[in-house]
């Protein structure tokens, strides 16, 4: 996690393309590098264990 709240905020509050993984603005309602509107929001947490 990031130590500030507004940077944690400005890396986090995002979406993510399903088929080109590119970061989007969290409102995009399509993908700024494919055009594709399959975008899910980015993971607040890590996957690793």
């Amino acid at each position: 996690m990031a130590r500030f709240k507004e940077a944690e905020s400005r890396l986090l509050d995002k979406s993510v393309c399903m088929n080109c993984y590119a970061t989007n603005a969290k409102s995009a309602s399509k993908c700024r590098k494919c055009g594709s509107s399959d975008l899910r929001p980015k993971a607040k947490e890590s996957r690793k264990q």
